[in-house]
């Protein structure tokens, strides 16, 4: 959430960055402003009310020392009638607080001013490609005819059982799909990270904290029974530890890591994009997060990017770093990096990760803030990465790697499987 501050120093910035996003901000801007001045100018009448009413009351005790009671008696009805009408002030404030609230919820973070121009993923900037797309033998499948080939992976079973979007996996295909999630968590914690198990569930607030709310309300799972919310995305969870939280400077960077499954109701997704583990409901994710102090935090993305590279690299997959442009950037973010993988049997990329700096956007609605060297307190940068998201990077291990013998299974996630091959 922008602060307000921050909207009146810099309105003809703003409104001009979100042009990359296809978004028109000016009415909302100047709503906005609007909304701030009524504020600001209702508090200044409660501060004088609430002034006079303190010099009405010291009078009035004066008089009664005097023992001029009548006249101390005039005097309380004028405090009567301040107070009356600092009751309706107090009441028309915060309907313009909630109103100004609401507004800001409906506005994006301001996109860098590095992020394309654009309308969609098809105006995303490739920046960063690396290995060597394999050939495969004339009777090379997709990932989910091989799944059902060698027993890896059910996803008729898990329509029985819940619904499409819930594979089960099994056997060799459930023990690559933990030696994934080892080897990630394993990375990340020698990079530095901490690793934390949170909860799976939460509540509205932690939503509205890290901008899934009201944004994305359709994309997530609601238990209305008891007001909480399936996560999308580990980072929810982990980046609410630190929501209503005054850290030092000292402190930075915080670093956590986190296994999670993740559920997306993902409304409206059909055809061939959501095959096999293209698209789930329900899916496995190693995260990455950091709260940082603010003029470190490019600097600290770049690092996040080159971890998941890192991650790709050792795992010998192809893949490439995009840039994404303002049309297809959240509505959280500032400036995003994808990493897609090459799946080499359906012949197209696939997006494993992306590495987000929301900047202080998150960090106003969380309340998460440090003091500087000054004792003023800032608000802090927060960062987010999949490193990474496990169906597409299984589907391109299984895709990439097979043979005529069997499915060949990377080096450094051997120690992991205790396996080299599928067959």
């Amino acid at each position: 959430m922008l602060q307000t501050t921050y909207i009146r120093e810099h309105k003809k910035t703003i409104i001009e960055r979100f042009k990359k996003r296809n978004f028109e901000g000016e009415e909302i801007i100047n709503q906005i402003i609007k909304l701030d001045d009524e504020r600001k100018t209702t508090q200044q009448k409660l501060d004088a009310q609430l002034a006079e009413g303190n010099k009405l009351a010291k009078e009035i005790g004066q008089l009664f020392k005097e023992g001029k009671q009548e006249e101390a008696t005039q005097i309380k009805e004028q405090t009567k009638a301040l107070k009356e009408s600092g009751v309706a002030l107090k009441e028309g404030q915060n309907k313009i607080a909630e109103d100004l609230k609401s507004l800001l919820y409906q506005v994006p973070n301001v996109p860098n001013e590095i992020v394309p121009h654009g309308n969609s993923d098809a105006d995303n900037e490739t920046i960063f490609e690396e290995g060597v797309i394999p050939v495969l033998h004339d009777n090379a499948l997709p990932h989910w005819e091989l799944a059902k080939k060698y027993n890896l992976i059910d996803f008729e079973l898990g329509v029985k059982v819940t619904g499409a979007g819930f594979p089960i996996y099994k056997g060799k295909g459930a023990r690559l799909q933990r030696a994934l999630i080892s080897f990630f968590l394993d990375q990340a914690v020698e990079n530095g990270y901490e690793e934390v198990i949170p909860p799976l569930m939460v509540n509205e607030a932690s939503a509205y904290g890290t901008g899934q709310l009201p944004d994305k309300e359709g994309q997530m799972y609601y238990m209305p029974a008891d007001d909480l919310y399936m996560i999308p995305t580990a980072e929810v969870p982990i980046t609410n530890i630190y929501r209503d939280v005054i850290l030092k400077e000292k402190d930075f960077p915080i670093k956590n890591t986190g296994y999670t499954p993740c559920f997306r109701r993902e409304a409206g997704s059909y055809g061939s994009d959501v095959r096999g583990l293209n698209r789930l409901h329900q899916f496995d994710k190693v995260e990455i997060v950091q709260i940082q102090h603010p003029d470190k935090s490019y600097e600290t993305l770049d690092t996040m990017v080159d971890h998941v590279k890192g991650l790709l690299n050792k795992l010998e997959l192809p893949y490439r770093v995009l840039k994404l442009c303002g049309g297809d950037l959240s509505f959280a973010s500032a400036l995003t990096f994808d990493l897609e993988v090459y799946s080499t049997a359906q012949k197209k990329w696939l997006e494993v990760s992306s590495v987000s700096n929301f900047e202080t956007f998150q960090a106003n609605r969380l309340k998460c803030r440090y003091k500087d060297g000054n004792g003023k307190t800032q608000l802090v940068h927060t960062l987010n990465g999949s490193a990474l998201a496990l169906p597409r990077i299984l589907a391109a291990l299984l895709e990439n790697n097979q043979t005529e013998e069997g499915i060949k299974i990377p080096e450094v996630l051997i120690p992991y499987t205790g396996f080299d091959i599928i067959n």
